[in-house]
């Protein structure tokens, strides 16, 4: 009996972007079958179209894709938005959670940050362009201690984590 080939770690990039081409491809036949439905082959969508995606390795050793932009599927089918959703890296360090968006052609007193335990939530406009993000943070933090600073293009929100509390205390039974 032959032995069985171990996946390397070729085998799954090559997995992976065969799963992306086929999205793609589905995504390309949706708009072509969209044009041919529409009344006398004119479509009104409104632009800029942006999408774009990531593929990295989340913490638990995992593939991750994810996008960006103001293309995303509802119900199956591609959908138009005004808002774009900026590409953001959430970062952990020993005391901090680092969130960075990248955010271009936004003043900074255009920028609106909230945050609370477990979510951040990111919004910026300027006359021609908006952008809307709830990142999901890795562990509860302050947010009152929150900064957040914007250069060039490019939001950086520094939050303390919260401390984990400890096993507790053994409290004796009456």
């Amino acid at each position: 009996m032959p032995k069985r080939r171990r996946k390397t770690i070729f085998d799954l990039f090559n997995e992976w972007f065969n799963e992306i081409f086929e999205d793609l491809f589905d995504f390309e036949r949706e708009i072509e079958r969209f044009l041919r439905e529409a009344p006398e082959g004119r479509v009104e969508v409104k632009g800029p179209y942006v999408y774009g995606f990531r593929i990295f390795i989340g913490p638990d050793g995992k593939p991750r894709i994810e996008e960006f932009g103001n293309v995303r599927r509802v119900r199956g089918r591609p959908q138009i938005t005004e808002e774009r959703e900026p590409l953001v890296d959430v970062l952990e360090e020993k005391d901090h959670v680092i969130v960075i968006a990248e955010m271009p052609g936004v003043e900074k007193n255009k920028i609106k940050v909230r945050a609370t335990e477990r979510r951040l939530i990111i919004e910026g406009s300027n006359t021609n362009r908006r952008y809307y993000k709830e990142v999901e943070l890795p562990t509860d933090v302050k947010p009152d201690t929150a900064k957040a600073a914007y250069r060039n293009g490019v939001l950086e929100v520094r939050i303390e984590k919260r401390k984990k509390e400890g096993k507790g205390i053994e409290i004796k039974v009456e």
